[in-house]
């Protein structure tokens, strides 16, 4: 008898350490500070106004949540990462839609024509742009 409670009670045990182990892992991850775009910019390392974007777009959907997004609201990521907003940021579209990095969203985002990243463009920002160097 004493055998099957010891055993009843290490089974118990077991259960509660990996529920325990399972809540503070996400109390654990809750408490990690999100990052920051230019965080996130300054690990990849662009090379240029147009990596830049294709990566603000990923940033966007990625840990933004945004399910598309336009050229207001890449030109707020470049000013968000303190970088030089480009004169023509739709000329940085087209040169990353060219790449078949980015495609055309088929809604309007505030009335304005509104993109997405392909699994090219998540790769390429995901592979630090390696093969385009």
């Amino acid at each position: 008898m004493d055998e099957e409670i010891k055993k009843i009670l290490d089974d118990h045990e077991n259960r509660i350490k990996a529920l325990e182990n399972k809540i503070l892992g996400k109390e654990m991850q809750k408490r990690e500070k999100p990052i920051s775009l230019k965080e996130f910019m300054l690990s990849i390392k662009p090379t240029s106004d147009v990596q830049k974007t294709l990566i603000i777009g990923y940033f966007l959907e990625k840990y933004e949540g945004f399910q598309c997004f336009n050229a207001s609201d890449i030109e707020n990521g470049f000013s968000n990462a303190k970088e030089p907003v480009p004169n023509n940021i739709n000329l940085c579209v087209i040169k990353n839609i060219k790449k078949g990095y980015m495609m055309e969203f088929k809604e309007k985002k505030d009335n304005m024509k509104s993109w997405v990243l392909t699994n090219s463009g998540e790769r390429a920002v995901e592979n630090g742009f390696q093969k385009e160097q």
